[in-house]
């Protein structure tokens, strides 16, 4: 009996949070893919190519990127505070909550920035995050699709200037502290917007927060690579000449030139063997290591 009940205690968190997951998938269903039907850019299937891969990731990495992370957090949130002068954090504790917020999500958004561009332009990264690009059908469920390492990178990069500066505290267990949680959550549903199958630009606000537009020409195939970094905050791109968004043009494709295995098992393996993916995402660096244009993902 002592037994049924301590797995019963067990599983209650894991089937709460089950359950969470399912209900915000049902919410973002019901909102994007009406949406997706009424303003598509390609007329693509809701059910399209890879769509239960991309349904595998999207409880993966709900659940697992948020266990891996709250080691290297709480260890990296000690080791800054004994690096940042303490008037830093004075300053910043200061602060109103709202105003916390607001400057977590622009100094996070730089953080994001650059590991996000990171994830391009180092080989061992650019393994990992090819996984995100070779989706060749975009829509809101490809914001799911990345290999656990992937995630947790990038979000630790966006994390690490925020605990810095005093914007954020890791919470003990297996949870963020507020401030942190907000910005991801923020993210998280943003993500969805932005690669949702929608021709949406926004005009002159394009310029201030990231939309459908800004973030397809990311994914794109061709010649226009490597631009569009931003989650949020397009300025970002602009104030480091990665920005770039024709007026009335969409990309004719997406996804990588390389292969990608079709099955999640699969995919998570592929960055882990030793042919893995060629650093396609990279940025060249000289004339001799320069890969044709041709030959590199957006």
């Amino acid at each position: 009996m002592e037994t049924l009940q301590e797995l019963k205690h067990l599983l209650f968190p894991v089937a709460k949070e089950l359950y969470q997951l399912i209900f915000w998938l049902l919410l973002i269903v019901l909102v994007l893919v009406p949406l997706e039907r009424l303003f598509a850019v390609h007329p693509q299937k809701v059910f399209r190519k890879s769509f239960l891969v991309d349904l595998g990731y999207y409880f993966l990495n709900s659940l697992l990127p948020k266990i891996l992370l709250v080691l290297p957090t709480a260890f990296i949130a000690w080791c800054l505070h004994f690096v940042v002068p303490e008037k830093v954090h004075s300053f910043t504790a200061g602060m109103s909550l709202w105003v916390r917020l607001l400057a977590a999500l622009v100094v996070g958004e730089f953080g994001f920035y650059w590991g996000h561009r990171w994830t391009h332009e180092v080989p061992l990264l650019w393994r990992f995050h090819a996984i995100h690009h070779s989706a060749e059908d975009i829509d809101w469920l490809v914001n799911t699709r990345g290999h656990p390492v992937d995630v947790v990178f990038v979000r630790l990069c966006g994390f690490i200037p925020m605990y810095a500066l005093g914007l954020a505290q890791p919470a003990a267990g297996q949870k963020l502290s507020l401030v942190p949680l907000v910005v991801l959550l923020t993210g998280s549903v943003w993500g969805y917007f932005i690669h949702a199958n929608l021709r949406w630009q926004f005009g002159w606000l394009g310029l201030l927060i990231s939309t459908p537009a800004f973030h397809h020409w990311h994914h794109t195939n061709d010649e226009h690579i490597n631009k569009n970094y931003a989650s949020m905050l397009p300025i970002m791109d602009k104030l480091f000449g990665t920005w770039y968004v024709p007026k009335k043009q969409w990309p004719a494709k997406y996804g990588i030139d390389a292969p990608m295995p079709a099955g999640l098992a699969a995919q998570l393996l592929h960055p882990l063997l030793p042919h893995g993916m060629s650093p396609q995402g990279m940025l060249p660096q000289t004339e001799e290591s320069r890969i044709p244009t041709t030959q590199i993902a957006g």
